[in-house]
């Protein structure tokens, strides 16, 4: 209910009432109070001028039907008139009620004079029948005796009339304002109630509505147009805003980053140097102190002091690109190569160790043009076959490797690398793919490697979006990745 007051449809509605009541007020004091003594004022003044007109008639030498004359004086004005002579004979007099009226004027002492000056007097008098009258009293120059009665009782009833119909009017006009009401406050509060609804999306920062602007030249229209600049202009600075920040967070986060790698690169850098420090610091103490004096024994030390030597540098060089890729800090040079080429490069490359470990490789050449950076590749592939030539074994009366390459969905081509030996624990299998993880903790540093292996394929195969993984079976293990065929620009041009 106090809702509904407050719209501006119901204001409107209760100003226009209360202007039309205070009108209607105002007019019927005026009828009250007002009219009937300008009425009187404007009567008597009427009546004062027809006396100098009358006195006139007599005064010239024209000769005038004076009978005739006063008879249209009275019906123009609705006046009576009675003129007596100097022996208070009545000279002119139109009807007995005239005469009456004067007879009650000379009789009655109690007869109140309402204005007097030296030519007339108005004197009030109530007549029979709640009649009310002004009589003018006047001696003319001729000494005859005027008299003029103003008739006072139809003002009033024509006040009393006139009230009633401004009451009538009253009510006809409330009803009209109650229809005006709704049609005017609807056309004002429709584009209100449009703009409130577009000024509480804006203060939850929704710019999707709009203003309907027209060609009215009016405040509303006016105001539409200022909150649809408006708003053009918060999205637009809110937008660059947004940017700007997530601009910005992209800063914050990149240099979080660099400083958690930082971070975890002296950690790992110092977890896993402790050993070849170690080594190096021991054998070099030994050189120093000549704690074998024949040149065998000393070219031992200084070749196990260069090996560890070159194992730190080959781990830090390995640990600076998995840092690197992990947070995409190295650009791909993608190109088109060869991948059945470079898997046979890698086998040549490691046929002394898998001629020494007695193990048979099997593979399929075959052509195949994929589209990646060939060097990373060549780590996945080198990092695959590395693994499977230390972890191979032989089951079932078979060592072997198996490599395989398998066309798949969205051109891609899967590589598998299968060795026997002993399976993977299931609980372990996440964990191989972290820095410095080994499965055999025992293995020595002469084949155990530096445990970055797997962490780079899986920054590398994280960098280009594709799957990778390991399974066991029931011989062995088996390690497979994805590599485009096609770069992603080409694939869109064949689509198109």
């Amino acid at each position: 209910m106090k809702k509904n007051l407050k719209s501006v449809q119901v204001r409107v509605f209760l100003i226009l009432c209360l202007t039309i009541t205070l009108i209607i007020s105002a007019l019927v004091i005026i009828n009250n109070v007002v009219l009937e003594a300008f009425y009187k004022y404007s009567k008597t003044e009427t009546a004062i001028k027809l006396r100098t007109e009358i006195n006139r008639y007599y005064n010239e030498p024209i000769q005038y039907n004076i009978k005739s004359e006063l008879r249209q004086i009275e019906i123009k004005n609705n006046m009576n008139i009675l003129i007596e002579d100097n022996n208070d004979k009545i000279i002119y007099s139109a009807n007995n009620e005239m005469i009456q009226s004067v007879e009650l004027l000379k009789k009655d002492n109690t007869v109140r004079t309402i204005y007097r000056n030296k030519e007339v007097e108005i004197k009030s008098i109530n007549m029979p029948i709640s009649s009310k009258n002004l009589i003018l009293v006047s001696t003319l120059d001729n000494g005859y005796n005027l008299y003029i009665k103003i008739p006072v009782t139809p003002i009033k009833e024509s006040v009393r009339i006139s009230n009633k119909i401004l009451i009538l009017i009253a009510l006809i006009m409330i009803f009209i304002s109650a229809i005006m009401a709704s049609f005017v406050s609807r056309k004002i509060t429709d584009p209100i109630i449009k703009l409130n609804k577009i000024t509480k999306k804006l203060a939850k920062l929704d710019f999707s509505e709009k203003y309907d602007v027209t060609d009215t030249d009016d405040e509303i229209n006016t105001l539409g147009k200022n909150i649809n600049e408006m708003s053009d202009k918060l999205e637009a600075t809110i937008g660059q805003l947004r940017k700007n920040n997530n601009e910005l967070e992209r800063d914050i986060e990149q240099k979080s980053k660099i400083d958690e790698m930082r971070k975890q690169f002296i950690s790992d850098v110092s977890h896993e140097l402790k050993t070849p420090i170690g080594l190096i610091q021991g054998y070099a103490e030994g050189l120093l102190e000549n704690v074998n004096d024949d040149p065998e024994s000393r070219k031992f030390y200084a070749e196990v002091i260069i090996d560890e030597a070159k194992k730190m540098d080959n781990m830090v060089k390995k640990l600076l690109e998995l840092m690197k890729l992990e947070y995409e800090e190295r650009k791909f040079n993608d190109e088109k190569f060869d991948l059945n080429k470079l898997i046979k490069e890698e086998i040549k490359r490691e046929t002394v160790l898998i001629d020494e470990k007695k193990i048979t490789i099997e593979y399929k050449p075959k052509k195949t043009m994929v589209f990646a950076d060939q060097e990373y590749i060549q780590q996945v592939v080198s990092n695959y076959l590395t693994n499977a030539i230390k972890n191979c074994q032989e089951k079932y009366g078979e060592k072997k490797i198996s490599i395989t390459l398998k066309k798949r969905e969205n051109n891609k081509i899967r590589l598998f690398v299968f060795n026997t030996g002993n399976q993977i624990p299931e609980d372990k299998i996440d964990m191989i793919w972290g820095r410095f993880y080994k499965v055999d903790e025992s293995r020595n540093r002469e084949n155990g490697g530096t445990g970055i292996g797997l962490a780079l394929v899986r920054a590398i195969m994280n960098n280009y979006n594709n799957k990778y993984g390991v399974k066991n079976l029931e011989n062995g293990v088996e390690f497979y990745c994805d590599i485009n065929l096609k770069g992603k620009e080409k694939i869109e041009d064949e689509v198109q």
